[in-house]
């Protein structure tokens, strides 16, 4: 609670000291991932660089049991697709702040790229150096979701080892302060169109700060309170992968059907006729990865998934679509 009320304090003060943390951390991720890979590599007790492209069936007990025994390779290869898809999403926060970036035409979506390709070449060499540096491979992969930390136990001294944990937590923690920025931002964008609940208040800026306060606020209180009371954490976070890229492919699918129709004014980031290519992989992916999400140990993300869908679908029905009539014209104010 006060870790995540700390970040709404931060956010809360303006975008120009939460900015540049943001940017620290950044550089901090890099700082420590190069660290952490120079020192696996250099106190590991060997470099089997064989595990790299070895597959063993690790499900079961031999894996820790994180997750059930499945004889299929290629099934428990796309289980563990889970991990990257839930460590990239967090390039939608350079959208989130789009309004209050220079130039964003084109600094978003070289932020959106440049993330991407970053996170997944310094994440496959850091895991690539973990997997070579654990001891003995039955035992440690035996640990289950405590492999990590088992095997920096095991190589790395102390002293180094502490240090390299602070930096993870500090980079953690500033990870979890771009969070509250980009989900502030995006109920103040949703309540500025008269979007949500309370949209009145939600959509207020502060006259000093320059921020939207209470949406801030609001996306503090309620994270707090569900993970608090939340007794399936693991499977809420797989429901929230999922239905943060069925928010990202939904517009891609939509300018699918629109592209050179309705839709014919591009952007300076134009992929030309790469784009039905490039959209068509999108929403396959993504409805790959809702099958992915939902096997076990998460099939309860399935059913969590479809009773979202009906309680919004029935709040819509019910009683949004006769209030909400659409996001309002450019030039028009809200009353």
């Amino acid at each position: 609670m006060l870790i995540t009320l700390s970040q709404a304090l931060l956010n809360h003060l303006g975008i120009r000291i939460t900015s540049f943390l943001i940017d620290i951390s950044g550089y901090l991720i890099m700082a420590v991932t190069i660290v952490l890979v120079a020192s696996l590599l250099y106190y590991a007790p060997g470099h089997d660089f064989s595990r790299l492209f070895t597959f063993t069936n690790f499900s079961g007990e031999l894996g820790g049991k994180v997750w059930p025994v499945e004889p299929n390779l290629l099934i428990l290869f796309l289980l563990g697709l889970q991990l990257p898809a839930y460590t990239i999403t967090g390039f939608d926060a350079s959208a989130h702040t789009a309004e209050e970036t220079r130039g964003a035409s084109v600094a978003v979506p070289k932020a959106i790229v440049f993330a991407v390709i970053s996170s997944s070449v310094f994440g496959w060499i850091m895991l690539s150096c973990i997997v070579m540096a654990i001891p003995d491979l039955r035992e440690g992969i035996g640990q289950g979701e405590n492999v990590f930390f088992f095997t920096m136990g095991k190589v790395l001294p102390q002293a180094l080892c502490a240090l390299l944990y602070l930096g993870c937590g500090v980079a953690q923690y500033l990870c979890g302060l771009a969070t509250v920025t980009s989900s502030s931002r995006m109920v103040y964008a949703f309540a500025r169109d008269g979007g949500l609940p309370l949209s009145s208040h939600l959509r207020q800026v502060s006259a000093r700060y320059l921020t939207p306060v209470k949406a801030i606020w609001a996306v503090a209180i309620l994270s707090v309170g569900f993970a608090s009371f939340s007794k399936v954490y693991s499977t809420i976070a797989v429901v929230c992968t999922i239905f943060l890229y069925i928010s990202y492919v939904l517009p891609i699918t939509l300018g699918l059907f629109a592209y050179k129709r309705s839709w014919t004014k591009m952007g300076p980031w134009d992929l030309g006729g790469f784009f039905r290519v490039a959209a068509t992989m999108a929403v396959m992916g993504c409805s790959g990865l809702i099958v992915i999400g939902v096997q076990p140990p998460n099939e309860l993300a399935l059913y969590l998934i479809l009773g979202f869908l009906v309680i919004t679908g029935f709040i819509w029905q019910a009683f949004e679509k006769r209030r909400f009539q659409g996001p309002p014209v450019v030039g028009m104010e809200l009353s």
